[in-house]
């Protein structure tokens, strides 16, 4: 898929992802799906539209998501 788009949830991130990281994932997928780096002006605004709303998605899967032994080995030691 996109090599850039980094995970953006624990333990991969050790902190949560901001509002930018999610914009910048939602950037390179939206480009990959379209084919297009740059969209021309008349596409400009479902493109805008695209990465808006898959930003809103993956915000709200990192929200909803349950990394099991994420506390665990968020303590010190490890667990």
């Amino acid at each position: 898929m996109c090599r850039s788009i980094k995970t953006l949830r624990p333990p991969a991130l050790a902190e949560t992802a901001t509002e930018d990281e999610m914009r910048a994932a939602a950037l390179q997928y939206v480009r990959k799906v379209s084919g297009f780096r740059a969209p021309a002006a008349h596409n400009r605004a479902v493109f805008e539209a695209a990465v808006d709303a898959v930003a809103a998605a993956t915000a709200e899967l990192l929200d909803g998501l349950e990394v099991r032994g994420a506390a665990a080995s968020a303590r010190p030691g490890g667990g």
